[in-house]
């Protein structure tokens, strides 16, 4: 008899959000007895997953064919590029997998799995609701690999503010200004250094227009392997995710998961993931749909109160992550979803 599998389409690979759940779930399937592949021609072919769109529809096409259920993860949409001018090859990529996602999700999928509240009701409210099942899975995180004990310490003599993202190019220098500007207020505030380190993707463009701004010390990092992220999460005292409007940043999760508290905007996902107990939300006090600059007073005041009683944010933040967060519990969510269970 064969064996139970699951096909993932497109097949990722990268440092990116999307590459690292596909890992995860397949490392968490597979020790569940659960083979996952990327053929959907593969006999015993129970569901195709499809991470966010692909453009092999003529898999997708035969699995409707053959009556095997796909099930569609759904991130963000693009939006970006309707609001700043990132070049005409960025619009029209962007127009593009916005056009792929909206397909896949009216037209062939069977069900879908948002990956925040957040993200549901913004597909609902740009593209229509459906009548077809879905349900929120937040993402999960290695609860044994992202934690608060380890040898790297906080530092004593400054205060760091971490940001991890993946880049800032693409319509995302809001995010990193709005970074910037919260460690210069924050450092005025405390009368004390603060050092920004910033991980991800920045050009040296805009490096050098952040160093015209800047009053606090930037540390850029660039790109950092994942392996690695463990143990910048447990050398900060605060995490900033930049992001405007994010679906479910790994981040965020992973920042919870080693006892690191989180302090934002309430943009996208965000009030969701951390909560009452995982730092502190704040409003953005403008627009951020149009980018505009936020009320970073609000946010400075935020980070404070937390940094006064860091030792309670961090121990609430890890029980968080531990509450809600658990890779073993979102890879259970995928396999009920996927087998129909």
């Amino acid at each position: 008899m064969t064996e139970p599998s699951i096909c993932i389409l497109p097949k990722l690979k990268g440092p990116g959000g999307p590459s690292s759940f596909q890992a995860k779930l397949i490392r968490g399937l597979s020790a569940l007895g659960i083979a996952a592949h990327h053929d959907p021609h593969t006999p015993g072919t129970q569901a195709v997953l499809v991470i966010g769109a692909t453009r092999q529809f003529n898999e997708l096409f035969y699995a409707k064919r053959k009556h095997i259920r796909i099930i569609q993860r759904l991130d963000g949409m693009n939006w970006l590029h309707k609001q700043q001018t990132t070049g005409w090859k960025h619009y029209l990529r962007s127009e593009r997998m916005n056009l792929q996602l909206s397909f896949i999700r009216r037209w062939l999928a069977d069900e879908i799995v948002y990956q925040s509240n957040f993200t549901r009701d913004w597909w609902n409210t740009v593209y229509g609701s459906l009548r077809k099942p879905n349900r929120v899975i937040h993402n999960g995180v290695d609860l044994n690999t992202f934690n608060p004990e380890g040898e790297n310490q906080l530092p004593e003599d400054f205060i760091r503010l971490l940001v991890v993202e993946g880049s800032f190019k693409g319509g995302h220098e809001r995010d990193l200004f709005n970074a910037v500007e919260a460690a210069n207020r924050l450092s005025v505030k405390l009368n004390r250094q603060v050092e920004l380190m910033v991980v991800g993707n920045a050009p040296q463009y805009m490096r050098e227009q952040v160093a015209s701004i800047q009053k606090a010390t930037v540390r850029w990092m660039g790109l950092v392997p994942h392996e690695q992220i463990p143990d910048l999460d447990r050398s900060a005292h605060l995490l900033f995710p930049a992001e405007i409007n994010a679906a479910c940043p790994n981040s965020v999760v992973e920042a919870l998961a080693s006892g690191l508290p989180v302090v934002s905007y309430a943009t996208g996902s965000l009030p969701e993931l951390i909560g009452e107990d995982g730092g502190a939300v704040v409003p953005y006090g403008s627009n951020y749909w149009h980018l505009e600059e936020p009320e970073t007073d609000l946010l400075v005041d935020a980070a404070v109160k937390v940094l006064d009683d860091l030792p309670a944010y961090r121990a609430s933040a890890r029980k968080r992550a531990e509450t809600h967060f658990g890779l073993e519990q979102m890879v259970a969510d995928y396999k009920e979803v996927l087998l129909g269970e």
